[in-house]
């Protein structure tokens, strides 16, 4: 199936596609005037070593993987927008706390809740969308439009920090905190409007003993998440070890860098995402991936390779790198979408935040290297890797995957 951005496939999304949307837009774009920067804050309030603060990031990625897992396979059950609310009710405090911490512990605390709140949030949205978008081809790019307005809420974001004198400060969490807040009653009232959708529409049948039972059996999902983690450590370390990196440096002009690559970033990824969908759009899911991959590990490269005080080759291998990612992450979602069987959407999607994996332990393991070794060894260990997530998407068609059909038959015979 080839992707389709033609206008009547986007004016087919739901009333409620849109609310999503928007809070995609408001709710990163507040969230990225500051969070890049936790990182900074960290080192400069409490003088902690790059292995320590990567600590604190990765202990809070990890615990929040399992908790996304699990809340994935319960939204199957009880219902997308009970934990949406829940959720989103969690990044409300969480980011209020964060706003008014003052001790390391305090941080470490309400980072962990706020990793917790993302994890709650994500595999339940991703699922909704299969929920209430029913055709495929619209489905995806349903989803490759919230990654794109996304990107556009995290371009805007540090833009406006810096405009508004905002950037680095902590009470900029509770614009976060706001934007959330806004968020919740709107799509209050979109699932008023639109009752029967985003609640547990499943017959039941599944267990959650049967649905690991099941995601056990698919050898296919388990080669993807891992591959899927390995991208995620190698893209994960621009938002922390690259950062810290800089800072410890000593690069000149550190808040206008680190900004202007989270820009670059998001605005590449606007201006060049759906082009690239359109161009790809004949090739296979995993070609576009593989392809997205080699640019991903020229990226890596070009970061290893530039000097330290040259702004604008920074700047470069952010945007070859946002090239690769504007390919890469939203295919990811749709890649998931088509694997899931409809009864295990929620499921699947909260299978894929372990993903995150690679995200958790991405601090920690840049924070070590940096510390043992230096920036460019980073940049180069993860080039390599990008090799290994070349090999094992090559590998997938291979690998058995569990009949649905039957473990459905089944489950309904045992009811």
């Amino acid at each position: 199936m080839s992707s389709d951005v033609s206008l009547n496939r986007i004016k087919q999304f739901p009333q409620l596609m849109w609310i999503i949307l928007f809070g995609a837009f408001i709710t990163r774009g507040s969230f990225y005037m500051v969070w890049p920067f936790l990182a900074v804050i960290l080192y400069q309030r409490f003088g902690i070593s790059a292995t320590e603060v990567g600590l604190i990031l990765s202990a809070a990625a990890f615990v929040s993987v399992f908790i996304g897992f699990i809340g994935g396979t319960l939204s199957d059950r009880l219902g997308r927008h009970k934990l949406m609310y829940i959720s989103g009710v969690l990044y409300i405090i969480s980011f209020t706390l964060l706003a008014q911490a003052e001790t390391l512990n305090g941080y470490i605390a309400v980072i962990t809740l706020c990793s917790i709140a993302k994890a709650l949030w994500e595999p339940p949205t991703s699922a909704l969308i299969g929920d209430i978008v029913p055709d495929p081809a619209t489905r995806e790019l349903a989803m490759q439009a919230r990654y794109f307005v996304v990107n556009v809420g995290s371009a805007i974001g540090p833009l406006a920090g810096v405009w508004f004198g905002l950037t680095g400060q902590q009470s900029s969490f509770n614009l976060t905190a706001g934007a959330f807040a806004i968020f919740l009653v709107v799509l209050t009232w979109g699932f008023k409007k639109h009752g029967h959708i985003g609640k547990a529409h499943q017959s039941g049948n599944n267990n959650f003993k049967q649905t690991l039972g099941i995601l056990k059996q698919d050898k296919l999902l388990q080669c993807l998440i891992f591959a899927n983690i390995l991208c995620m450590f190698i893209y994960s370390q621009m938002d922390s070890s690259l950062i810290q990196y800089l800072t410890r440096a000593q690069v000149p002009d550190l808040v206008l860098l680190i900004s202007s690559m989270i820009v670059a970033n998001s605005i590449t990824i606007v201006c060049c995402q759906f082009l690239l969908l359109k161009i790809m759009a004949p090739l296979r899911l995993e070609s576009r991936i593989q392809i997205a991959l080699v640019i991903l590990a020229i990226s890596q490269l070009w970061f290893a390779l530039n000097p330290l005080d040259l702004f604008w080759g920074w700047i470069g291998a952010v945007s070859l790198m946002s090239l690769a990612e504007a390919v890469l992450f939203p295919t990811m979602n749709v890649h998931i979408d088509r694997l899931a069987p409809q009864h295990l959407r929620g499921a699947y999607f909260g299978a894929a935040s372990f993903y995150s994996l690679g995200y958790a332990i991405a601090p920690l393991g840049g924070g070590i290297i940096l510390d043992l070794l230096g920036g460019s060894y980073l940049f180069f260990i993860s080039a390599g890797l990008c090799t290994v997530v070349i090999y094992l998407y090559a590998t997938l068609d291979k690998l058995p995957r569990p009949s649905f059909a039957q473990v459905e038959q089944k489950s309904l015979i045992k009811d």
